[in-house]
């Protein structure tokens, strides 16, 4: 638990600090996330981690705690309101000490709750890829390194392939080929149908 912990706690860091980078008009850019600008994009991550940190907390069976809302159009406001989701979700996981301890995710499933390891597991793989949505969009770097990719990839291969990465507002589009030779960063892009190449369309 606590190098999962750890490692999730760097990759939601890692998040922020491309957050951090935002400048007036970037909320209008578009993602590698299919139909989401950055704005949807943001409103989503911070969607998450409150989710994630009300179901670390045993509240995450109500649905108040994962609804998308518009960020707004100033870009200080949106910036501060997904730090503070960060922190919020960083420190519930804190709380965390058994790894069976059941969290409720709703958008995932409501029929059972989902243990705390896997579940962050699922926050985890969630932030390293968005990350990388980010510094596409932004045009920047973005290295997550050995030790969070190694833990990474056996959590993108895990991630169900089918119908439902059609849906509107999911996170990973179905699957695309894995280039021969690949690394470990686009094997897990691949995996969740980021095409590892994407560029933003020139401005």
């Amino acid at each position: 638990m606590d190098r999962l912990r750890r490692l999730d706690a760097r990759a939601v860091h890692d998040s922020v600090a491309l957050v951090n980078r935002l400048a007036p008009g970037d909320l209008a850019r578009p993602t590698p996330c299919a139909g989401w600008d950055l704005a949807a994009l943001l409103s989503h991550l911070t969607a998450q981690h409150r989710g994630f940190a009300a179901a670390a907390l045993g509240r995450g069976q109500d649905l108040a705690h994962w609804v998308v809302r518009p960020l707004g159009d100033d870009i200080a406001t949106a910036v501060t309101r997904y730090r503070h989701a960060a922190e919020d979700v960083l420190a519930a996981f804190a709380t965390v000490d058994d790894p069976d301890r059941p969290f409720a995710l709703p958008e995932f499933t409501t029929e059972r709750t989902v243990p705390a390891a896997r579940a962050m597991g699922f926050h985890l793989i969630d932030y390293v890829v968005h990350s990388w949505d980010l510094a596409r969009t932004l045009d920047l770097p973005y290295a997550p390194g050995p030790e969070l990719l190694d833990a990474s990839l056996p959590i993108a291969r895990a991630v169900p392939d089918g119908p439902n990465r059609l849906a509107a507002g999911s996170s990973f589009r179905p699957g695309l080929p894995v280039t021969e030779g690949a690394g470990e960063m686009d094997r897990i892009l691949a995996l969740l149908g980021r095409a590892p190449d994407w560029r933003a369309p020139e401005r």
